[in-house]
This record gives structure tokens, C-alpha cells and sequence, in this order.
């Protein structure tokens, strides 16, 4: 008989022992792949899908943003896309591939921006390339132009006697260098490269906006503009908030009803909990920004 209990409290221990770990296993799943594996997704009353993709801070590299946006472009139950853009824009390289991927995301189905608290210059930019775009009335915009800067050390090294030894190969090498100083040649070759990548965000603008280039150079003298302004100046759709852009974009994939919207759930590494999100831009970039091409507005 006591043998019979002992069996009996040994199974019941091992059954209690595996149901533990299960628990421990499904807590430990949703953790790490929420809602369906980082996708999170609204029960409504059509099953029309709004897939939401996002595009804040400084625009240093678009490869995840591009992933997501041909991701849910391919998707054919999802009818629209909306871009949440809360940015100043960034370097050129990335904006202009941003640019690209958003024109034929907008090819294949309804792509609206929605503009929050900035959307400068290259966060303009991608905006631009959208079937429509909503602002709200006090969203800082526009800043249409181009910024190069270099910082440079040579009177500071004069002083303290220390030099720069350069081996190059022509005279323009070391433009930007700031271990020399910059010459009135190196500014006009400057110049014209910062002029070259003007034009082409003119002209990506121009054609994104369905507006002449003459209409677009009025207002692309680097200026910003709140929404309003933007929206008589034909640069805006709509004046409205997120909300607005989403019942838009329902609107245009034609959803009726109230829309399900997906959008991917970004998980953060321990760093990110503990420094911040890597899109935020920190202090060391404010007082220096890397040097190079920017569609940005570099006051933010």
C-alpha cells in the first residue's frame, strides 16, 4: 500500500513538474514572439488590412524600413500602407533609396504619410514619394535643400605647432580635411556637389508631387514650414493627425469598415532598454554631425 503512494506521489510530481515547464516555456514564447511572432494585429470589423510602418529619427540607413515596406507591399491582404514619419530628415545616400522603395511600394497600392511632430527635409523627402500626405496643421516641414559641413582643427594646431603630413594623389584629396584649411577652390567644388544633390531633390519632389520644378523652388530655399503653410503651398494632402491618415488609407485600398492594422513589433535589445532607441539622436551627433551629404534640418 505504501508502495502504491509513494508511485502515486511520484507520478503526480513528475505530471506537476512538466506542466511547470510548460508554463515557464509559453511565458517565455510570448515574451520573446509577441502577438504571431512580432507582428502585432487589431481585431476589427472588415478584413481589410492598413499595415503601419515607421520612420523616426535621423535617416542613417534604410535597410530595416525598406524591409518592412516591401514586406507589406507583397502582402495582398494588406490594401494600404501607411508611414508614420517623425524625422529630420538624415543622409542622402539612405533617403534617396527610402525615396525609391516608397515609389513603388505606392505603384503597386495606396501609400499615405503621415507627418507628426517633424518631417524635414529628408523625412520630406520620403513623404514626397507617397500617393498622399497628411499633416498636422503644426507639423514642422519643408526645409527642401541639401547641408555639407566639415570641422576643421588647423588653427588650433598651428598654435600648439602640431602638422599634418598628406601624400595625395591630386589637389582635391583632402577637401574637408581638418587638418588644413578649406580654400575658396574647395568651396566651389563643394558647392557643386551640394548644387547637383539640391537639383535631384527638386526634382524627386516635383515628381512625387505632381508640381513643376518652379513651384517646388519656391519654397525650397531650405525654409521650414509648419503643416499649414505646406498645405497651400501644394506640399500636403490633408491637414489631420495618424487617425486621419489611417481612415485615408482605408479609404483609398478600398476597406470598408473600420480597417485591421498590422504593423511589425520591434523588439529591443538590452542596450536599447538601457541607453535608449538607437533612432534617437544622441548629444555626440547634435554638437557634430559625421561629415557629408544631408537632406536635413540640422537645427532639430
Amino acid at each position: 500500500m505504501g508502495s502504491q503512494r509513494k508511485t502515486l506521489f511520484t507520478a503526480l510530481a513528475v505530471t506537476l513538474f512538466f506542466v511547470f515547464l510548460w508554463a515557464v516555456f509559453a511565458a517565455s514564447f510570448n515574451m520573446f514572439f509577441p502577438s504571431g511572432g512580432g507582428i502585432k494585429e487589431s481585431l476589427s470589423l472588415s478584413d481589410g488590412k492598413v499595415a503601419i510602418v515607421r520612420l523616426h529619427g535621423v535617416i542613417m540607413d534604410g535597410t530595416q524600413f525598406m524591409r518592412q515596406l516591401d514586406k507589406w507591399a507583397e502582402d495582398d491582404s494588406v490594401k494600404a500602407i501607411v508611414i508614420s514619419i517623425s524625422s529630420p530628415g538624415g543622409v542622402v545616400g539612405p533617403s534617396q533609396e527610402i525615396y525609391s522603395a516608397v515609389r513603388k511600394a505606392a505603384a503597386k497600392k495606396p501609400v499615405v504619410a503621415s507627418m507628426g511632430a517633424v518631417a524635414a527635409s529628408g523625412g520630406y523627402y520620403v513623404a514626397a514619394a507617397c500617393n498622399k500626405i497628411v499633416a498636422n496643421p503644426g507639423t514642422i516641414t519643408g526645409s527642401i535643400g541639401v547641408i555639407m559641413m566639415f570641422s576643421t582643427s588647423f588653427d588650433l594646431m598651428d598654435k600648439i605647432g602640431l602638422k599634418a603630413v598628406v601624400v595625395k594623389s591630386g589637389k582635391f584629396k583632402d577637401t574637408g580635411s581638418p587638418a588644413r584649411p578649406f580654400t575658396e577652390e574647395d568651396r566651389a567644388l563643394m558647392q557643386g556637389v551640394v548644387d547637383d544633390t539640391y537639383d535631384q531633390f527638386i526634382n524627386d519632389v516635383a515628381q512625387g508631387r505632381g508640381l513643376s520644378v518652379d513651384e517646388v523652388r519656391k519654397v525650397a530655399d531650405g525654409r521650414i514650414l509648419t503643416g499649414r503653410q505646406a498645405f497651400k503651398a501644394k506640399l500636403v494632402d490633408k491637414l489631420g493627425g495618424f487617425e486621419d491618415a489611417v481612415e485615408l488609407a482605408a479609404l483609398l485600398g478600398g476597406i470598408s469598415g473600420k480597417p485591421n492594422r498590422v504593423e511589425e513589433e520591434k523588439k529591443k535589445s538590452l542596450m536599447e532598454t538601457i541607453l535608449g532607441d538607437e533612432n534617437e539622436v544622441s548629444l555626440p551627433f547634435r554638437l557634430k554631425m559625421p561629415a557629408g551629404l544631408y537632406y536635413m534640418w540640422p537645427a532639430w
